[in-house]
This record gives C-alpha cells, sequence and structure tokens, in this order.
C-alpha cells in the first residue's frame, strides 16, 4: 500500500485536473492589457524626443532659452523663455488659490464637519471637478476678468490673473479630496489623545492631524501645481496669445499649453520649424509634469507615516 500523499501535491492535483483553456490564455491576455500603458508612454516619449531633436537641431540653444518669441514672424525666432514665464505666473496664481481654500476644506470636512454635513458637501465640492475646462475657460474671460477689471482699472481684457484664479478653483476638489483621505488616515487614538490632555478640536487639526498626514498634503500640492502646468482650455481662452517677456500679471502672456493650441490649429505647415517646435515645447511641458510627478511620489514615501 502506498503512502498518501501529502496536502500540498492534493492541490497541486486538483490544480491540473481543474486546468482550462481560460486558465492559460488570460494571464497572458491581461499581461498584454497590462503593457498597453507601458508602450503608449514609451511611444508617446518617442515622439516628442524624435521631432524636438529636429527643432533643436535646427534651432541654436541661445536662440531657445531667449526671450523673443516670434514663430510666425518675417525673421522667425523661438525663445521658450516667454511660455515658462507663462506657465509659472498662471501656477503661482492658481496655487495661491488652492493651496488655502482646498486645504481649509479638507481640515473642515474631516474633522469639524457632521457625517450629514460631509455627505453633502463634499459630492457639492467635487462638482467642480468634472465641469469641463472650457466651461471655466469662458467662465473666467466673461464673468471673472470683467469683475477684476472694476477692482484693477489697468488689467487688460486678455490677462493673466483671472485664468490662474480660476485653474486655482478648478483645482480645489483635487487638494480637499486627497489631502482629507491623508487626514482621515491619521488613527482616532492620536486625536482621541490630544483631546484628552485638553486640546481644543482646532489645536488638534493643526498640531496632530496636519504633521501627521503632511506627506499626503504635500503630494495633494505637487500633484495641483502638476494639474495646473497642464491645463489648457482655460489659459487658452483667457489669457491670450501675447507673446511679451513680463512679470505683469495684469497683461496677457501665453503659456506652453496655449501656444501648442494656437499652432496646431494650422498656423504652422507641417515639417517646418514652427512645426518641430510644438515638439519641442511638448517635450518641455512632459518634462514638468513628470517631474512633478516623480516629486509627489518622493514626498509620499519620504514623510510616509505608517501606523
Amino acid at each position: 500500500m502506498g503512502s498518501m500523499p501529502n496536502v500540498r501535491e492534493m492541490i497541486q492535483l486538483n490544480i491540473s485536473k481543474n486546468k482550462n483553456t481560460s486558465d492559460k490564455i488570460m494571464p497572458k491576455f491581461l499581461f498584454v492589457t497590462a503593457s498597453i500603458s507601458i508602450l503608449t508612454t514609451v511611444g508617446i516619449i518617442l515622439t516628442l524626443v524624435i521631432d524636438a531633436a529636429k527643432f533643436f537641431s535646427s534651432v541654436p540653444l541661445a536662440e531657445v532659452f531667449s526671450t523673443n518669441l516670434s514663430p510666425l514672424g518675417a525673421n522667425p525666432s523661438f525663445g521658450i523663455l516667454p511660455l515658462i514665464n507663462g506657465t509659472i505666473f498662471t501656477t503661482l496664481i492658481a496655487m495661491l488659490v488652492a493651496i488655502p481654500f482646498g486645504l481649509s476644506s479638507a481640515i473642515y470636512l474631516s474633522q469639524f464637519a457632521s457625517e450629514s454635513k460631509r455627505k453633502i458637501l463634499k459630492p457639492m465640492m467635487e462638482v467642480l471637478a468634472g465641469i469641463p475646462t472650457i466651461v471655466y475657460g469662458f467662465f473666467a474671460y466673461s464673468f471673472v476678468t470683467p469683475l477684476l477689471m472694476k477692482i484693477i482699472p489697468s488689467l487688460e481684457a486678455k490677462n493673466i490673473i483671472s485664468p490662474g484664479i480660476v485653474m486655482g478653483i478648478m483645482i480645489i476638489p483635487l487638494v480637499a479630496s486627497l489631502s482629507e483621505d491623508a487626514m482621515n488616515a491619521v488613527p482616532e487614538s492620536m486625536k482621541e489623545g490630544a483631546l484628552g490632555l485638553g486640546s481644543t478640536r482646532l489645536e488638534v487639526a493643526f498640531k496632530v492631524v496636519i504633521p501627521a498626514a503632511i506627506s499626503g498634503i504635500m503630494a495633494s500640492f505637487v500633484l495641483g501645481i502638476s494639474r495646473a502646468i497642464g491645463e489648457t482650455m482655460i489659459v487658452a481662452i483667457a489669457s491670450g496669445s501675447s507673446k511679451a517677456f513680463t512679470f505683469d500679471i495684469t497683461r496677457s502672456m501665453q503659456t506652453m499649453t496655449a501656444y501648442i493650441v494656437e499652432f496646431t490649429s494650422g498656423d504652422a505647415g507641417s515639417g517646418t520649424v514652427g512645426y518641430y517646435s510644438l515638439y519641442a515645447v511638448g517635450l518641455l511641458l512632459f518634462l514638468f509634469t513628470l517631474i512633478m510627478n516623480l516629486l509627489a511620489q518622493y514626498i509620499s514615501k519620504k514623510y510616509r507615516e505608517e501606523y
């Protein structure tokens, strides 16, 4: 009489008996679907790098990093600094709006609001994230700009303040939602301990919860910056297409995304230097957003608290 197989052998025998075609095909199918995003990213990078290389081979770096941008002039020039300048200003203005309002909303929802209020307020706030950006653009141009012109008489019809403010409003749900999730992950025992020692709810929020959730909060800020850098329609509609290098936020400026929109409308003939400049700007924009996302991951890992 032979020895009885052990449990592991019995499990393997059962698996081998019940294997069918789907068990063999599905892992391969899932591998292919998982690889699509990686292959898409590689394709995007190759497209940007190959066509951007054609631009940099035709335009000297001294001209690229200059303040003179006139791609459709009699003597075209492709200084990229005005676009970087406009992008930075809109992003700064947007985050000056999104960070205080988003963080305040997160603190209220996670620490002070009752469950019934949270169920009403949070969906209402998140509706902002579902509004198409082109609607935000027309809102900035037709409502916010005329309102600001009454306060700032020197403000031009196309300026950088209005789209920056509206971009900040659009980013508030992103900052608030991610920050609230980070605050809710803080153990209740830490909050209860601080309350038991005599701290007020406001002191608990600022001295216990926020320091404990700082990694998630900072990551939400960085992702908000990345979202602002990549925004297109709001700045394309409300900030205009001025290519002047200026620090006057009451004037029109052009961002990198708005430049791409302008040229893809048909102004740049295929194969021209102006056409390849789109890929150079796109590559720079890709690098900016990539750096922001990597920074968000680094902050999350470095300052993450394990409970």
